[in-house]
């Protein structure tokens, strides 16, 4: 009897098990993102593929050139179940000429763009917005594996303009030649975004024109930009900070707390990137906080770094909070001004503080140490970080350098 009961009771636990595994896997299989594939081959079909996208669509669209000037307003995923608009090939991705601006979305959340190729457009490469509801932000947006290049060519026209986003992420990316008096990418008034592994290569008109690889302006916050290359990009690599239109600013400048005072761009984070060439590669605008590190600049055309205000109305905080360290600067003295750092008027500098940066001037090592405007703590002058050949802009540090905790290598090495 015994035996019995002991069966049973084995029997009845197999059997609850069981069950329990089931259900379990049935609510997971309920829970899984359901992806709807829809094919492309043409912009009418891409046009119909945006009107019916709902949450989980990706629309795959198969090489080949395709017009652009497209414009789409009001494309919503949801948490887990983006809307992916892709290449169907991403070795061979669809190529979008042309129009206004190539490829224009607004007032979207929760959606992917990849493996696209964007060209030609006389405005802007790729365009994204909160269409012009400022309460109400397009969000939860990821740029991968871009391609934008031939933009403008003159003027103030942008490889990708972001205006009112947040939460969004923009990594693997291409931008080759933008417009002259524009930025690679451009972003009014947007929110904890991350620029990562992308690529910004310009012209020798760039630099003449005032062109920006990178600008974060119009209220801008909580943005980190890392281990990006930008090489010969214009007379800006990055611009922190800026000059904005007060009706452009997100949120707008009537919602902040009176007691508040203002910025065009807080809390920047600049780390592990690799800058060539331009007329400065840091340039603190405006700015409530920044902070520049493991970074390598390599021949600066004529400063390592600009502290301005450009925007000068009251409640407008001065230029400020700036921290600069563990970067490597390499330069050559008939391209270096006011040692290096220009200082406009209006400004905080003596807010800044500077630590642990490797300073080198090629062809004149006593002329290494730069003109600061705070004394820096930790600093290394007139020492060669010996770079693999920066002849051919191979930035590496050799085995033995002695700067390998210096510089964007050290940050790519030993940061998350």
């Amino acid at each position: 009897m015994k035996s019995r009961r002991f069966v049973f009771a084995v029997s009845f636990a197999v059997v609850v098990v069981a069950v329990l595994f089931v259900r379990s896997h049935l609510v997971q299989a309920q829970n899984a993102p359901v992806v709807r594939v829809v094919p492309v081959q043409s912009v009418v079909q891409l046009q119909q593929a945006l009107r019916e996208a709902r949450p989980g669509t990706r629309i795959e669209i198969a090489p080949g050139d395709y017009a652009g000037g497209i414009y789409f307003k009001g494309l919503h995923g949801t948490a887990g179940r983006p809307i992916v608009i892709t290449g169907a090939d991403p070795k061979n991705p669809p190529h979008f000429k042309g129009g206004g601006n190539v490829l224009h979305l607004a007032a979207i959340s929760h959606v992917e763009l990849s493996d696209l190729i964007l060209s030609g457009a006389p405005d802007n490469g790729l365009n994204l917005d909160d269409g012009a509801q400022y309460g109400t932000p397009s969000h939860h947006i990821v740029l991968r594996r871009l391609q934008v290049r031939d933009i403008g060519p003159d003027g103030n026209h942008d490889g990708i303009k972001l205006s009112g986003l947040e939460d969004f992420r923009i990594e693997e990316c291409r931008l080759d030649r933008w417009g002259r008096s524009g930025s690679g990418i451009d972003m009014v008034g947007c929110h904890r975004g991350v620029l990562e592994n992308n690529q910004f290569r310009h012209s020798a008109e760039a630099e003449a024109g005032g062109a920006y690889a990178v600008q974060a302006k119009g209220g801008c916050r909580d943005i980190t930009i890392r281990r990006n290359h930008f090489e010969n990009v214009g007379a800006r690599s990055i611009n922190i900070g800026g000059s904005t239109g007060f009706t452009f600013f997100r949120p707008p400048l009537s919602s902040w707390p009176p007691e508040q005072e203002r910025y065009e761009a807080k809390n920047i984070l600049i780390e592990g990137n690799t800058f060539i060439g331009s007329t400065v590669p840091l340039a603190f605008v405006g700015v409530d906080g920044a902070i520049a590190r493991f970074n390598t600049i390599y021949r600066p055309r004529r400063w390592a770094m600009r502290i301005l205000q450009e925007t000068r109305e009251p409640g407008f905080a001065s230029c400020r909070n700036g921290v600069v360290e563990d970067n490597i600067v390499v330069f050559r003295s008939h391209e270096w001004m006011e040692g290096g750092v220009n200082i406009g008027p209006n400004t905080a500098p003596q807010t800044f503080r500077f630590a642990r940066n490797w300073w080198f001037c090629e062809d004149n090592p006593a002329r290494s140490k730069p003109t600061l405007p705070t004394p820096e703590v930790g600093g290394v002058y007139g020492q060669d970080p010996q770079f693999c050949d920066p002849r051919t802009l191979d930035l590496h540090l050799q085995p033995d350098s002695p700067a390998l905790k210096y510089g964007a290598q050290a940050m790519t090495e030993s940061k998350p």
